[in-house]
């Protein structure tokens, strides 16, 4: 298999489904590793849907809570055969916004910090970890959200640092890809 898009969507492809009938991919990886890029790049011409979990954490410090909202709003739910379900959090007012709703199909991407938590991992077909070095993460982070998102960057990596340390996403990765 090669590492370009077709290539892991074939090898996706090929993965039970562990949520209900729906296969469920998570891209996982630290700020500014290149996860929704990925999602991005998979999705497109595939017609899979994408929860992002920045939709989900309730704030600068709400890893875990996004990693709940995960669980509990999307992945469950789709367990039991019911369509995923999530409120979008809005950074802007600081607090939980619309409903949205991703009927069940099947296949669903889910890329972000957390998404491939022990928690979360029931329910994944696959699991595929992002990295690039520390200085590349940053520069992008901070290219893409500029302003919004300097203040928070250390407080975040913070959050990843302790979630990480706890949950080895990286040593349980079906697949890693490095950019940068």
């Amino acid at each position: 298999m090669t590492m370009d898009a077709p290539g892991i969507a074939a090898w996706a492809g090929g993965l039970p489904a562990r949520a209900g009938g729906t296969r469920v991919l998570a891209i996982e990886g630290r700020s500014g590793a290149g996860k929704s890029t990925l999602a991005t790049v998979l999705a497109a011409g595939r017609d899979l849907p994408v929860v992002r979990m920045d939709d989900l954490y309730p704030g600068w410090d709400g890893l875990l809570g996004g990693i709940d909202a995960l669980v509990e709003w999307v992945l469950r739910p789709l367990s039991l055969g019911r369509p995923a379900r999530w409120r979008r959090y809005d950074w802007a007012a600081g607090k939980y916004a619309e409903w949205r709703e991703e009927p069940r199909t099947g296949a669903l991407l889910v890329e972000g910090v957390g998404c491939g938590a022990r928690s979360a991992a029931p329910f994944l077909s696959g699991l595929i970890w992002v990295e690039a070095p520390d200085d590349v993460r940053r520069s992008r982070a901070l290219t893409r959200d500029g302003d919004l998102y300097l203040p928070h960057w250390t407080r975040w990596a913070d959050q990843e640092e302790r979630f990480y340390a706890a949950d080895d996403v990286r040593g349980r990765a079906d697949l890693t890809i490095v950019t940068g």
